[in-house]
């Protein structure tokens, strides 16, 4: 397979900032096709981004030419979409949380499974320079064991960053986003943890609360805007994690690994992405690659590696297993 034709469902900011520029830039990509139910919405990225728009979800998958689809719908509809891909013959990139329920995600296993089509999910945080070289120390046990960990993920809201720019949003909406912040910025967390630790989170006690987010009515949201967590691991690791659509300032995404020997601390620090600290008081500095924010919106790697494993019949880097192992743990924090 030398080039593919891909489809990409649901055209908001995550389209036009992530998956089109993307797909745009691959070389083995030589034609996207977007479909949304506002046709003015995908034609402006057609002319955006010199592809062709489906005027129904029915012509994307019925084109035999259309090897690949990726879902950035709503939470809410991801089971449905990506299920219905995947029996249609066609791969799947799922934008996280995969569904909004373990149940739902389950079914879409299931889909792939029968399909033998692959199914990746868009968990962009592995794919970041910072992360890979932290999981490289952490493997090397240069460091020793891990034992404790803090992460955080927190800006101003998806109401600055949505397509609208509205509270609006349907980030704000119980039927639509089920998980608020936690589905929205935390299962991305999460996941890097299983990633960097190469452990799973097993126990959680979370507090969760509409803090500040008002909606289009006036009225608080009826999702979380702020979650904070306590998190043990399978190998006994022991974290926190603070999930936000509140901080008022500049975005936070970094992370603390704690070590036998020493620290490894992920994007605190905006020139030196990676600061390893050890134990006897050396400091290794990496200068990396910025993370990626609302602000900065650089290459995820995630369609380079989605379309990677597609041309090369290769497992996705993030699987829907991966992803799955992520939502049980957002229920937990849900619950």
């Amino acid at each position: 397979m030398n080039s593919i034709k891909v489809g990409i469902i649901g055209c908001g900011s995550i389209t036009r900032f992530r998956h089109a520029p993307e797909y745009a830039d691959n070389p083995y990509v030589d034609e996207i096709i977007f479909y949304d139910r506002n046709t003015e919405r995908s034609q402006a990225l057609a002319d955006e981004f010199g592809g062709r728009i489906a005027k129904s979800v029915e012509e994307l998958w019925n084109d035999p030419e259309i090897v690949a689809v990726s879902d950035c719908s709503s939470n809410e509809t991801h089971h449905i979409i990506t299920s219905t891909a995947l029996r249609k013959g066609k791969h799947v990139l799922c934008e996280k949380p995969l569904a909004v329920s373990v149940e739902k995600a389950e079914q879409m296993i299931k889909a792939q499974q029968e399909s033998g089509r692959k199914l990746m999910v868009d968990h962009n945080q592995r794919f970041s320079k910072a992360h890979q070289k932290a999981k490289e120390w952490i493997a090397s046990k240069e460091l020793g064991d891990v034992l404790t960990f803090k992460t955080s993920f927190g800006h101003q809201g998806p109401e600055h960053w949505g397509v609208n720019q509205s509270n609006a949003t349907w980030f704000f909406k119980k039927d639509r986003s089920h998980s608020g912040v936690a589905g929205d910025l935390g299962v991305h967390k999460i996941d890097l943890i299983h990633y960097l630790l190469d452990d799973e989170i097993v126990d959680v006690q979370s507090f969760r609360g509409a803090l500040d987010k008002m909606d289009e009515n006036g009225n608080p949201i009826e999702v979380c805007d702020n979650v904070v967590s306590v998190l043990r691991t399978k190998k006994g690791r022991l974290g926190t994690a603070s999930f936000s659509w509140t901080y008022y300032g500049s975005e936070d995404n970094s992370t603390t690994i704690y070590c036998k020997k020493g620290i490894l601390k992920i994007y605190h620090d905006a020139q030196n992405q990676l600061i390893v600290e050890t134990k006897d008081g050396e400091i290794i500095n990496y200068q990396l690659e910025p993370i990626q924010t609302n602000d900065n919106q650089t290459s995820t790697g995630v369609i380079d590696a989605f379309v990677d494993a597609i041309i090369h019949d290769k497992e996705p880097a993030v699987t829907g297993k991966d992803a799955l192992s992520s939502l049980k743990v957002l229920e937990q924090m849900l619950k």
